[in-house]
């Protein structure tokens, strides 16, 4: 498919990859906006250098591939050609393009993005504990801003109107959740650095992020996603009401790592968050 040489034509240049995502967006004026948070969070892949074609990392670059596929399968088909969307996510995309809006935009990314991760977890295995944490993390928070768009009192709980606007793919404060480089080392691989060590350098705003807001209400974001986006199986990626994606352990080692700290209390406080919400 043309799709998928497309593709193929950037998947050994990081450069190329962006510039295919950004030509699905700036394309057509009324899509521009919505590119914002994906090609930042672009960006800091490829200055980590997990897609580079040889020192970077084969999850990350399937699961990328796996985006960019989707988007172009539904260009082409919106431009005219031939033939019948090859999967759900790509039946999204097109939702998208017909009607550009924070939520089709968030069903549709969210839908390739499950997807991928649910199609490459054996890759997920062969990466270093921290880098598992963190491609945990992203998931957790671009699902758990998904709710903030579409069930905002699920994720917020009282500050509920403020969720839309938070997490509208097209303005910035939506970097406060989806912008990795606040949180992370900006380097691939994570050589030498334990996912202890990793919270412990992820800073208080970020944490609290984590552990403070998402975490309580972690079962009741994935599930909604995994209904939202018709994807059952994201449900087995928690465990105890943590993350697991990928683990080869305890995946509550992963996020007890260090005590619950006064700023991450006082986020799920003031949130009203339970675990078991």
């Amino acid at each position: 498919m043309a799709a998928d040489q497309r593709v193929q034509a950037v998947a050994h240049r990081p450069a190329g990859r962006l510039q295919l995502a950004a030509d699905f967006y700036c394309c057509s004026p009324p899509r521009a906006p919505f590119g914002r948070a994906e090609l930042s969070f672009m960006r800091w892949e490829i200055a980590r250098g997990v897609l580079h074609p040889d020192a970077g990392s084969q999850w990350w670059r399937a699961v990328n591939a796996r985006l960019l596929r989707d988007k172009v399968e539904a260009d082409l088909l919106d431009d005219g050609v031939g033939g019948t969307p090859s999967s759900r996510s790509v039946e999204l995309w097109l939702d998208f393009v017909a009607a550009p809006s924070p939520l089709t935009w968030y069903r549709a990314h969210n839908a390739s993005i499950a997807a991928a991760y649910l199609a490459h977890e054996a890759l997920a295995r062969h990466e270093l504990p921290a880098e598992r944490f963190v491609i945990n993390v992203a998931l957790a928070r671009v699902l758990f801003t998904h709710a903030m768009l579409a069930q905002p009192r699920l994720a917020l709980g009282p500050f509920a109107v403020a969720g839309p606007r938070l997490a509208d793919p097209r303005r910035g404060a939506v970097d406060l959740f989806l912008d990795l480089r606040r949180a992370f080392p900006e380097h691939y691989p994570l050589n030498g650095i334990t996912t202890a060590e990793l919270v412990a350098r992820e800073g208080h705003l970020p944490r609290a992020i984590d552990y403070g807001v998402i975490l309580p209400r972690i079962a009741a974001v994935y599930r909604f996603a995994a209904a939202i986006l018709e994807q059952p199986a994201l449900d087995s990626l928690l465990s105890d009401g943590a993350p697991c994606y990928a683990a080869d352990g305890d995946p509550g080692d992963s996020w007890s790592v260090t005590s619950p700290r006064v700023l991450p209390r006082l986020a799920a406080l003031a949130s009203w968050a339970r675990a078991t919400t």
